[in-house]
């Protein structure tokens, strides 16, 4: 387990959290940008496991949250990370103890590292769903009958809400209208956790499996031999399809990004793949055979440098490659894929899980 997180260690870790984000979680660029300020000002900041915190310790997740698309071009001014800690630890009358990411996924995983420079507070290696989702109560804490408020909400603007909710899922209805009319994006902290409710329901070791994930693929971009093969190894993951991009209908709407693209083999052009996503990559079909879904991670690298690719960054005639890595275990309970499978976003699909039936 990691001890520490410094600035050299951001590029690998915004690789891996690119890939985890399973096409969502946002760009990590400019989450990359404010945690290597914030690491360079207030120095590098320990990472503890939930064990090594009192048990009534206050933990604060933490995300931006809003169609990916928008958070590309609505910049933060870096104040929102602390604010919403802040105001969720004066809310709740209780000093915040640490910070965690409640998603490991693009810009999800940066922005808590921000906030706990800032703060001079530890990062808890852990988060809840060890991949990224398009809704607030799409986590393991949902699963596990933790409510996600009271959340505190921030924009750019100096805009701040607090509030609270009789469930998960109305807290993701009222959290989604508020961040429309912030603007389509926002930064919150929700799910406020002892540190004990995170050894209990949260999912260990993301930060922690982000940074390798990351340095793996990082040897695939350096060309190591057998590089892409470790990659997969150490995700238990495996590659479904290579084509190039020949459609794309993507829109944000009702504050996510919703869309399709389809890919032509590129070996084989009577081969095609469809990929729907809200934020997220959601389902792989191909000739109506479903290849991968929710829960597990559908990712699209492109073809050349090994860089995964957020549905923001889809373009037409892109050569890419779609891995599948499975999901965390929890997901694969029948409360899990009730919450997050196919069919908990409208597909008449059961959910599939890895399999070799049909060549890459």
């Amino acid at each position: 387990m990691l001890a520490t997180l410094a600035s050299e260690q951001l590029d690998d870790l915004a690789l891996g959290a690119t890939l985890l984000g399973t096409g969502g979680g946002g760009d990590p660029f400019l989450g990359t940008l404010m945690a290597r300020q914030a690491l360079e000002s207030c120095g590098a900041v320990e990472v503890v496991s939930a064990e090594a915190l009192d048990p009534s310790a206050l933990v604060v997740p933490l995300a931006m949250i809003g169609a990916p698309t928008v958070i590309v071009e609505k910049i933060p001014n870096g104040q929102e990370f602390v604010r919403v800690v802040q105001a969720l630890g004066q809310y709740l009358g209780k000093d915040v103890a640490a910070v965690m990411p409640i998603e490991v996924g693009g810009v999800n995983t940066l922005v808590p590292i921000a906030a706990a420079a800032e703060l001079r507070l530890p990062l808890v290696d852990a988060d809840g769903m060890r991949r990224a989702f398009p809704q607030l109560e799409h986590t393991v804490l949902t699963l596990a009958g933790i409510p996600a408020t009271p959340i505190a909400l921030a924009d750019e603007k100096g805009n701040l809400v607090v509030f609270e909710t009789t469930d998960n899922p109305m807290a993701e209805k009222l959290v989604r209208s508020v961040v429309v009319a912030m603007g389509g994006s926002a930064v919150l902290a929700c799910y406020p956790l002892t540190a004990e409710q995170v050894r209990e329901h949260c999912i260990p070791g993301s930060i922690s499996y982000a940074l390798e994930v990351g340095e793996r693929l990082d040897a695939v971009q350096r060309g190591e031999p057998d590089a892409i093969r470790g990659l997969l190894r150490v995700t238990h993951g495996k590659q479904i399809f290579a084509g190039k991009i020949i459609d794309l209908d993507r829109q944000t709407t009702l504050g996510f990004a919703r869309g399709t693209v389809v890919l032509e083999h590129i070996d084989d052009p009577t081969r095609t793949l469809r990929i729907e996503f809200q934020n997220e990559n959601l389902v792989a079909l191909e000739d109506g055979l479903v290849r991968a879904s929710v829960p597990d991670l559908i990712c699209v690298v492109d073809a050349e440098t090994a860089k995964p690719i957020t549905t923001e960054g889809l373009s037409f005639g892109q050569r890419v490659h779609v891995l599948v890595l499975p999901c965390a275990e929890k997901w694969r309970a029948p409360a899990g894929l009730e919450l997050v499978g196919p069919r908990a976003f409208g597909y008449d699909i059961d959910y599939v899980a890895l399999t070799d039936e049909v060549p890459a």
